[in-house]
């Protein structure tokens, strides 16, 4: 049970309060930015200047979320995530917006979320039992996805106001997340000894991960996957050029991988995985590889929204599945340092990957970008199947 039912409420709250905010001004920022420039190089470099403070500050990160008060940490950073959106309103109502203003204040953006990204996955262990973490998790990710489905629709819609509305919006979003994260109380944490900042206790998350065959295969896979298949940043060519549509068609294609990973989270809620959880795993992250084959080569909105809802019920399998491992296999001590690397892991295959789909596809063209990227993953399936023999082999979650 919980410890505190009305703090987890305040956590979910602020949760679906954060990632509407962070959809909503993914949108604006993502049409703004083609619409300004016509570029997919230009879309990727958005990825790019939110990957690399993720990628510098992440063992900080993280060893700060071991030492000092987890909710300052993330409250801070949803405040500075507004002020930085603020910035995008005011630039965008006063026709002062360029691509220049839209790269920086993305990279003010970037660094504000790698504190709370990296931090925010802490805070749940301290909210829940161990034994309905995994229940926890995936209420979590219902909550998560919900805002998903919901945002980029809202932000699409609000978008025809103009692109200042949509970021004011997620701005007071964002002020909101902060208040409630800030209201949160937490189980007492074990009372052990500050280490200073060395370079072995910053590293010390990075070791832990590779002492353990299976968090490593894990995260690796989704890393590799999700970096070659991941066909966000490539959204609104394929809405304007491919499939004739509009912002609101952009908004729609943004929130149908949240649709197919709602229902999965939905279901895990009820029925938790008890059993072959590394097949399962492995299975799932196979389904997103062919759902963005089949998204690539789809000229139908309808067809592409199929294949995104399947590709989101997949990926929704297997970020439960690491979430859970990372969470259960690490001890409370360690567990900002290993979440940092975790989060550097995600932010590669999100953001990074998001400048990868924009690099190939002014190489290649937006359909063979997706449809390699498709065909790569099915290929890191197959060859982490063959490095990982331990996590292909594990039954269950919690092994203790």
């Amino acid at each position: 049970m919980t410890h505190d039912p009305k703090s987890f409420t305040y956590f979910l709250t602020a949760r679906v309060a954060a990632t509407l905010a962070y959809q909503m001004a993914g949108v604006a920022i993502g049409w703004q930015m083609y619409d300004l420039t016509g570029s997919a190089f230009a879309l990727g470099l958005v990825g790019l200047v939110q990957f690399v403070p993720s990628l510098l500050l992440s063992l900080y990160v993280g060893h700060a979320a071991d030492r000092y008060d987890r909710r300052i940490i993330v409250a801070s950073a949803q405040s500075a995530e507004a002020l930085a959106l603020l910035a995008l309103a005011l630039f965008s109502l006063l026709h002062l917006i360029d691509r220049n203003v839209i790269l920086l204040l993305v990279f003010l953006l970037g660094i504000a979320r790698a504190f709370e990204f990296t931090t925010f996955q802490t805070l749940l262990p301290a909210l829940v039992s161990q034994e309905e973490l995994p229940s926890a998790i995936a209420r979590n990710a219902s909550a998560r996805q919900t805002a998903v489905i919901v945002g980029p629709v809202l932000g699409g819609f609000l978008y025809v106001a103009g692109s200042g509305v949509v970021y004011a919006a997620a701005c007071a979003l964002f002020l909101l997340a902060a208040i409630l994260i800030a209201r949160l109380r937490m189980q007492q944490r074990a009372q052990t000894p500050r280490e200073p900042a060395t370079l072995t206790s910053l590293f010390a998350g990075i070791a832990y991960i590779r002492s353990q065959p299976v968090l490593l295969g894990a995260i690796s896979l989704d890393l590799f996957a999700v970096l070659l298949g991941g066909a966000t940043a490539l959204l609104p060519i394929f809405a304007r050029d491919i499939l004739m549509t509009g912002p609101w068609g952009l908004g729609i294609l943004r929130s149908a991988p949240a649709v197919g990973a709602l229902t999965a989270s939905l279901y895990l809620t009820r029925k938790p995985l008890k059993h072959r959880v590394g097949k399962i795993m492995f299975a799932a992250v196979a389904g997103f590889g062919l759902a963005t084959i089949v998204f690539a080569l789809s000229t139908s909105i309808a067809l592409s929204c199929l294949a995104l809802v399947v590709l989101g019920w997949s990926d929704m399998i297997s970020v439960v599945i690491r979430a859970s491992l990372v969470q259960l296999e690490t001890p409370d001590e360690m567990r900002g340092r290993v979440s940092a690397v975790n989060a550097v892991f995600i932010g590669t295959s999100n953001e990074f990957g998001e400048f990868e789909s924009g690099l190939t596809a002014a190489w290649f063209g937006v359909v063979p970008a997706a449809l390699l990227g498709g065909v790569g993953t099915l290929a890191v399936v197959a060859l982490w199947m063959y490095l990982f023999p331990q996590l292909v082999q594990r039954e269950k979650l919690h092994n203790g």
